[in-house]
């Protein structure tokens, strides 16, 4: 609580909407002299009340709290008691199985999380940079750390921004903020005050702590240091952020406090049973014992585990790197995933798409180029965009603003070519862009004459315009004309253009305005194409039942545009602003209906996107979200699934995501969501298999004791069937493929439990059958064959193990079909089978082993007697299955 008082404290100290002050009023704040700087009292004074312009680093999670974490579940706890009674009772293979299984899930589990988020370790990297600073008007270099609010900053281009600042100075001054905002394009700078209701993608007049300067160079004072910052105020959301379970480590956990209850009653109902019957009261307790460790699933923890982790593995080859186990099945409940635009929907890479002039449109194909020869205006036009440029292009690389690599692509693909055009057109004079005027304007020397070439934005452009250039003449630019580009500029910026307008003029004198008189030539329009495979991907989302929401800091617009080329829902009514996100707890019901319903979210803050996670996850949406800004940290680490872009994305987003996208591609989350849901479906199903063998198992004994018959089977026999039956087979169903049609259906029910009522009426139904099969032929060898107990307890052994060899065939999906379906064609379950059959028969023929079992060789027919006993859960089994598939 202090802390957090000595924060809210410096919040106020500090000079509050910084954008909104002229500059001089800034320094005023600071008793600051921008020539002078801090003196060095001032220095001390300032960094006695803020401290050093340094993020708080969150708090490692040590390697031992990650062990521990390794042993917090119920099973595991309940599975460690078990291990420790089998001991103590002399049952030591049942403790030293069972504790190979809690290690080795372990060992698993503390592996692949070892390399967890480390949001606020990559968030300290940014800061070890050093800054230009005056001081006691000497200009000198010190660590950013160093740096206090009302510093002097001086800032040139390359640089990293070391802390927030108010800019008094900038010249051609561009920085790279999409990290921090959204945008894609370098924001340009500027020196005038700004409205204090200003976002902050549009605070020209600022510079911010962690981003990069692009271009140009200037000077500010420093407004905001350390957590105070902008980014600081990223880096307390990260920190505040809680790692909430899974759905999966929820439903386990309710799975596992469901086993214990079962567990108890079931060896308190055996233990009163048998005393009341007489029985020896140390066999009793054994028994008792026996059974709660068979009631609960020694294989499920480590198979669980094994098949998250081969998922995990699987899904890297197809560039998905999973950073934490239970993501993997979070992915296949994924209900909404709300993805950003540049680079995740699209290529990332401006083109220019075609070229507007008066009364024709010119389409451009980038490879080919278009021809110069077609119009003349079109000439002017690529002349006007090589040489109103500052960025350039070689074989290797691009620098500079993507609008003009784009133009300098376009207008080389057309044979003109900016430095064979400078030796003609030589540059004189630059008017650099900027935020006021929204134009930029370079004057070139050709042939005795001086030629003004001119772009920027429609609105600013088509302003200073009187003229425009028709095919054969220019003519003045009337009120109607003027008004039908501005509509055209609308209608293309629906479309998810950016449009720049190139105008150009001949003066007398290069110390004439750059902006008066033009001639307007035409737009430019300009394009990130939607990546190819985008589309597919979006219509197996919507056959899948998922949603997909564009999240984007770009204009409303543009935003629509592209989501009406990838297949988004582009309706205007479906698109808001992300300011209605801003107090999500006082909208009324109505007001969030409307939100829920909206398909893009435009100009959106990183507090306003976990705003948007928060109402979905309490709408009970299992939510996915894209993201490769520092910006996106919060928002991927508060989603149940946080998705980084692994080309394009900054550390800090990569370490608070769950999965990283090694190709930075849409179609690469919805297949990971293939792999989460057939590995769900495993999980279901090697459940499902070993709670209905276990439960089977207490059945038998239960009831044999009930009635006061001898036991069908010994504590030692019970642990070795589970050596058999809880590992192999259910960790070979959790390796199988995923079904054909997985993604034609709705996903689940996020309050859905691991195993539903229809599951748990399967495993009673299965359990029951399992009883009378294997007490039947105990039944039958017993009483009919009147045979001794030791042959009668080893044919319900041996039945009881094959019949939970054969019930694996039982957990094919009843759609497929019986003999070639996802269970047949798994090369694991064979595997398994045969394991387990060399086991069962090593128990029965093996001196040593069948002694300590206290089992005999079956005659020819027993083994009749055991092999029909064992194929009746089986033939039962598909029986259900095959009316099922009938009845749909």
């Amino acid at each position: 609580m202090p802390e957090k008082s000595e924060s809210q404290n410096k919040k106020r100290e500090q000079i509050q909407s910084p954008w909104a002050l002229p500059a001089e009023e800034a320094a005023k704040h600071f008793d600051l002299d921008p020539e002078q700087g801090l003196s060095a009292e001032q220095v001390r004074r300032q960094r006695h009340v803020y401290g050093p312009n340094r993020l708080r680093q969150k708090q490692k999670v040590t390697i031992w709290k990650l062990l521990v974490n390794q042993f917090k579940s119920l099973v595991i706890i309940l599975l460690g008691v078990a291990s420790a009674a089998a001991f103590l009772f002399g049952e030591w293979l049942e403790s030293v199985a069972v504790a190979i299984a809690l290690v080795l899930n372990a060992a698993i589990g503390f592996i692949t999380e070892l390399k967890a988020t480390r949001s606020m370790e990559a968030l300290q990297r940014l800061e070890r940079v050093s800054a230009r600073v005056q001081r006691d008007g000497q200009d000198s270099e010190i660590s950013a750390a160093k740096l206090v609010p009302g510093d002097v900053v001086q800032i040139d281009a390359g640089d990293l921004v070391p802390a927030d600042l108010r800019l008094f100075e900038a010249n051609r001054l561009r920085a790279d903020e999409s990290a921090l905002t959204g945008e894609s394009v370098p924001a340009p700078k500027t020196t005038a005050p700004l409205d204090r209701s200003t976002p902050l993608a549009e605070r020209a007049n600022m510079l911010f702590k962690g981003t990069a300067v692009t271009s140009g160079s200037g000077a500010g004072i420093v407004t905001a240091t350390g957590m105070n910052t902008e980014i600081g105020t990223i880096a307390g959301l990260v920190q505040e952020a809680e790692d909430e379970m899974t759905p999966l480590e929820k439903r386990l956990e309710r799975l596992g406090r469901r086993l214990v209850l079962l567990t108890l009653v079931m060896g308190i109902v055996v233990a009163a049973a048998g005393l009341i019957g007489g029985r020896d009261v140390a066999l009793v307790l054994e028994t008792a014992i026996a059974m709660a460790i068979a009631a609960v699933p020694e294989g499920l923890p480590v198979v669980a585990t094994i098949a998250l982790a081969r998922g995990m593995w699987r899904m890297a080859e197809h560039n998905a790197l999973i950073s934490r186990l239970s993501a993997v099945e979070t992915l296949g409940a994924t209900t909404v995933i709300f993805t950003d635009k540049t680079g995740t929907l699209t290529e990332n890479r401006m083109r220019v798409r075609r070229f507007i002039l008066s009364g024709k449109e010119i389409e451009i194909d980038e490879e080919e180029g278009p021809d110069p020869k077609q119009d003349a205006r079109l000439q002017k036009i690529l002349r006007v965009g090589v040489l109103c440029n500052n960025a350039s292009l070689n074989q290797e690389e691009e620098l500079g603003d993507p609008t003009e690599t784009a133009l300098l692509r376009v207008a080389g693909a057309a044979g003109v070519h900016r430095q064979e055009l400078l030796k003609d057109y030589s540059e004189i004079r630059e008017e650099a862009f900027s935020a006021e005027t929204m134009m930029m304007a370079t004057f070139h020397e050709y042939e005795g004459e001086i030629l003004v070439a001119v772009k920027g934005a429609p609105e600013a452009v088509l302003g200073c315009c009187t003229r425009v250039a028709e095919e054969d003449e220019v003519v003045e630019l009337s009120q109607q004309g003027r008004r039908e580009w501005v509509e055209q500029n609308r209608a293309l910026a629906e479309e998810g253009m950016r449009l720049m307008a190139l105008a150009a003029k001949e003066i007398d004198s290069k110390d004439e305005d750059p902006y008066g008189d033009l001639t307007l030539l035409g737009f430019a329009a300009l394009h990130d194409p939607p990546r190819q495979d985008v589309a597919d991907a979006l219509k197996e989302c919507a056959s899948a039942g998922i949603r997909v929401i564009m999240v984007t800091g770009d204009h409303p617009a543009t935003a629509r545009g592209i989501a009406a080329a990838v297949g988004l829902e582009a309706d205007a009514s479906k698109t808001l602003k992300g300011e209605i996100l801003q107090d999500t707890e006082s909208l009324s019901p109505e007001e969030q209906e409307k939100i829920v319903q909206a398909s893009i979210f435009a100009r959106v803050t990183p507090e306003q996107k976990l705003s948007l996670i928060s109402l979905y996850r309490d709408k009970g949406e299992i939510v996915a979200m894209t993201g490769d800004g520092v910006n996106d940290a919060p928002a991927l680490k508060k989603a149940d699934i946080g998705v980084a872009m692994g080309k394009r994305g900054t550390q800090v987003a990569k370490e608070a995501a769950d999965m990283v996208l090694k190709d930075d591609r849409f179609g690469t989350i919805v297949l990971a969501i293939r792999y989460g849901r057939g590995i769900f479906n495993n999980i279901r199903n090697f459940i499902t298999y070993l709670i209905s063998g276990n439960v089977s198992e207490v059945a038998i004994i239960t009831l044999a004791t009930l009635v006061g018959a001898p036991l069908p089977l010994l504590p030692l026999q019970i642990l070795y069937i589970n050596l058999i039956g809880d590992v192999f087979p259910a960790l070979a169903l959790g390796m199988g493929e995923a079904r054909p049609r997985i993604m034609q259906q709705p996903p689940r029910d996020p309050k859905e439990p691991v195993l539903t009522r229809k599951h748990w009426l399967g495993i009673g139904g299965y359990t029951l059958i399992f009883t009378i099969a294997v007490l039947g032929a105990f039944a039958v060898a017993l009483v009919h064959w009147e045979i001794p107990a030791e042959r009668a307890v080893t044919i319900s052994f041996s039945s009881l193990v094959l019949a939970r060899l054969w019930h694996v065939f039982n957990m094919r999906d009843p759609a497929s079909p019986v003999l070639r379906n996802e269970i047949t064609t798994n090369p694991h379950i064979w595997g398994a089978i045969g394991l387990g059959i060399g086991l069962l028969l090593s128990a029965i023929y093996l001196p040593g082993l069948s002694k300590i079992l206290g089992l005999v060789a079956p005659s020819p027919r027993e083994w009749l007697l055991i092999l029909g006993a064992s194929l009746i859960p089986l033939a039962v089994g598909q029986a259900v299955k095959l009316r099922i598939r009938f009845h749909k």
